[in-house]
């Protein structure tokens, strides 16, 4: 399946969809830049917020894209309802029962992603017609799986589906990219790379947090600490603090003065305790950046003059 026409970006990159950093400010950057920025909503985000940061992200007739959450279009359809209205670039569903929702969308005559983890999360992809597949490994941040990581399972997937490959998880700089060009995806779906940048809608702290990691854990700790509806099988990937440490493997033991802990340490920006998603990755942040100076960096992926 060829690469539809929204994604022929100049460089072959999309920035994922991060619920909470990514805002329309980082993505508007990213797709300046030369990639494809993405809105990442929430399940706690109204339709108003999404349609305010589609604005911001789409100024000036730039192109973008939006993320949503399969498991929270079940109570909130309001979301797929602006981003139908909306019409972005691309749309991303994932993590849950998303047939419906990409059937609404293609029938719109919108493009669309998802992401999987697993060779049975290929073939539900394929039975609902989704456009766009993203390989994405357990090295990723946030939610997803963590049964391969991301290199074995794109070169899986890129057996089974003629359908254009976005591999995700782990892609730090030019090198992960043409790494991952080289192996056949049609380009990189990254993250953890934009947290550091200037433009992301994450707080002081936690960027401060961001900086000075040097390891992620994957589980449901602060899901369930939040107690945050995801679907069990979905854990989540994030700089492994104290808090982390001591709760992972006995997540349904927290208690409510466990969550209340953590309550008060997400209002405080106390990270020992708070959560910041990341993936393995986030070693790499050491500094403050644009979101033009990480493209340019995953450019160095390409062919001089391309």
């Amino acid at each position: 399946m060829q690469l539809p026409t929204a994604l022929r970006t100049r460089v072959p990159l999309i920035g994922a969809p991060m619920a909470g950093p990514g805002g329309g400010r980082l993505a508007h950057a990213v797709s300046r830049a030369g990639g494809l920025g993405m809105v990442g909503v929430s399940h706690t985000r109204d339709a108003g917020w999404i349609r305010d940061q589609a604005g911001v992200a789409g100024a000036d007739g730039t192109a973008y894209g939006v993320g949503l959450m399969a498991w929270a279009l079940e109570s909130n359809p309001a979301q797929l309802d602006a981003v139908l209205d909306l019409r972005p670039a691309l749309v991303s569903v994932s993590f849950g029962e998303y047939a419906g929702p990409v059937r609404r969308l293609r029938e719109a005559g919108l493009t669309t992603a998802t992401q999987v983890g697993s060779l049975d999360d290929l073939a539900r992809a394929e039975a609902a017609g989704v456009d766009v597949i993203v390989a994405r490994g357990g090295e990723g941040g946030g939610h997803g799986r963590n049964d391969l990581a991301t290199l074995p399972l794109l070169q899986l997937v890129l057996e089974r589906t003629d359908r254009p490959v976005y591999a995700a998880g782990g892609l730090l700089n030019h090198r992960g990219l043409a790494a991952v060009l080289a192996a056949g995806a049609a380009g990189g779906w990254v993250g953890t790379a934009f947290l550091g940048c200037v433009e992301a809608d994450n707080r002081p702290a936690a960027r401060e947090a961001l900086l000075a990691a040097d390891r992620t854990g994957y589980g449901r700790v602060f899901d369930v600490a939040q107690q945050a509806p995801w679907p069990r099988e979905f854990g989540g990937r994030a700089v492994a603090n104290a808090y982390f440490e001591d709760w992972v493997g006995r997540e349904d033991e927290l208690d409510e003065a466990a969550r209340g802990r953590f309550r008060a340490a997400v209002e405080a920006g106390d990270h020992s305790v708070a959560h910041v998603y990341a993936g393995e990755g986030v070693v790499d942040i050491t500094r403050e950046r644009t979101a033009a100076e990480v493209v340019a960096e995953f450019a160095r992926a390409l062919p001089p003059g391309s």
